[in-house]
């Protein structure tokens, strides 16, 4: 059942308006805390349906120790697998996708078919009592959301359709089920706890002070909202061209697409899903976000863009456009979250006051407080639960 949180108000919670400690952001035993309450119980993207198209194609998701198949079996229907094999353990695949009849064990190379069936143990005679029907590979929970399809390694949040209900209206005319890949995934390491770029994506404060082009292209339109399981930020491209040649060939080219409404025909939408999975939203693309926990100060931030079928002069610039320009606002956020990074791991860092908009921190840290009462300490306690 999925687990549902109590609001509390600013009445009730003396550390409402507060931001969360930063030895939340580095300590090891906080990390293990966040695996046991959530992290293995939250939605990962693995990839869209569109990129295992036909049967034997698979695409790989490594989180939290763990390695997953997501598969299309002969029969249409994707399924995910735990990427070990059944007999000594090996991992079967190695890569981020693929094609394959068989997932055969480079090992010993026991078999397994496309929805995870034990086909083929060499030296059968070796195992006189082998039960090949109990022998499958280990099965992962699955989702397929707008033609997404999630994982997850435990149950104890909400689903993804449950998460986006609220806007629901909202995401339908972007056609999710019919986008296709128009990249590749992208893996980018960083020395940063998965917390710092979760609360930099959410933080709107930052933007006229940390991002000029976004500033120059949403004026002072960008806006943030709270749901219970996302946060949900948007900027409106406004009519003054901008001085940088990519931002005014962008806000010039940017054609008009069907099917959406005219609110949102020149909207940058973005929704976060907790705790780190995200949705960049544009009339041109859709790229999807997230920021993998490694360790308590490291994470990977995967990522890849999709798009409708539109080959039109106009559309492939404006895309290709909008890879330049969040280019730099990427490298930007990193230059600013590892600022972020090395002062929560200061012994003289307190947490500080959130504003009133601040409603997606705001809301995140009560969150983290309901579900582990340990970050509502100023300090790491002396001891950690153990566990089983």
């Amino acid at each position: 059942m999925a687990t549902r949180l109590k609001s509390v108000s600013d009445a009730q919670d003396p550390l409402a308006g507060r931001s969360l400690p930063g030895w939340l952001y580095h300590d090891a035993g906080f990390f293990e805390a966040e695996k046991r309450a959530f992290l293995r119980a939250s939605p990962q993207i693995v990839c869209h349906v569109s990129d295992i198209a036909e049967p034997g194609q698979w695409q790989k998701l490594d989180y939290l120790g763990e390695s997953i198949i997501v598969m299309r079996g002969d029969d249409g229907v994707p399924r995910a697998f735990s990427n070990v094999c059944r007999h000594r353990g090996s991992q079967l695949v190695d890569g981020e996708s693929g094609c394959a009849k068989v997932l055969t064990c480079p090992y010993h190379a026991w078999s397994y078919a496309r929805d995870g069936r034990l086909v083929g143990v060499p030296h059968r005679h070796e195992y006189p009592d082998l039960q090949t029907e109990k022998l499958g590979l280990k099965p992962i929970a699955l989702e397929e959301w707008r033609g997404f399809l999630f994982v997850r390694l435990e149950e104890g949040l909400p689903s993804v359709a449950e998460m986006m209900a609220p806007y629901d209206a909202e995401v339908a005319p972007y056609r999710f089920e019919d986008l296709r890949a128009i990249g590749r995934v992208t893996l980018r390491p960083r020395d940063l706890n998965w917390k710092t770029i979760a609360d930099n994506y959410s933080d709107h404060l930052h933007i006229p002070i940390g991002h000029p082009g976004l500033t120059r292209l949403f004026a002072r339109s960008y806006a943030v909202e709270a749901q219970e399981w996302v946060d949900r930020m948007e900027g409106q491209l406004v009519d003054e061209l901008s001085d940088n040649p990519s931002e005014r060939t962008y806000q010039a080219l940017l054609p008009k697409v069907e099917g959406l409404p005219d609110s949102h025909q020149r909207k940058w939408l973005y929704y976060k899903l907790f705790p780190c999975v995200a949705f960049d939203i544009y009339p041109d693309q859709v790229d999807f976000m997230q920021w993998l926990p490694v360790s308590a100060t490291t994470s990977v931030i995967r990522e890849i863009s999709y798009a409708l079928p539109d080959d039109s002069r106009e559309m492939r610039a404006c895309r290709y456009l909008n890879w330049r320009i969040n280019r730099r606002v990427n490298a930007e956020d990193t230059e600013l979250i590892s600022r972020v990074q090395r002062g929560m791991e200061s012994d003289s860092y307190e947490p500080g006051p959130l504003g009133v908009s601040e409603v997606s921190l705001r809301s995140f840290a009560a969150k983290l407080r309901r579900m582990i009462p340990e970050a509502r300490l100023a300090r790491p306690p002396a001891e950690w639960p153990r566990t089983n």
